[in-house]
């Protein structure tokens, strides 16, 4: 068992739910909780058949040089990046209005 963060933008209320069923919403998007990796594994994949044009990231801890692992999913200014082993955060430029 691993703590587990889950914070959602944008996504339809049935993927809500479906996440409430297995974690504590704590703010309205954000949900944690204390599950096994199989368990981490199917809310995924809820979260990338469910979340539609919103976007997600899952953080759980883990035995790595931060102690800690995530990954996203959907349209965001930040991207994950691979820097020497360390997974870190790079922004994209924010789109100019014309």
């Amino acid at each position: 068992m691993a703590m587990l963060t889950v914070v959602t933008e944008s996504v339809p209320p049935r993927l809500r739910g479906r996440l409430a069923v297995w974690l504590l919403e704590v703010r309205a998007g954000v949900y944690v909780g204390d599950v096994s990796r199989k368990i981490r594994e199917m809310i995924w994949y809820q979260v990338t058949e469910l979340a539609e044009d919103g976007n997600a990231v899952m953080i759980w801890a883990t035995n790595t040089e931060s102690g800690f692992d995530f990954q996203t999913y959907g349209e965001n200014r930040r991207i994950p990046v691979d820097y020497d082993g360390l997974r870190l955060v790079s922004f994209l430029p924010s789109k100019q209005e014309d």
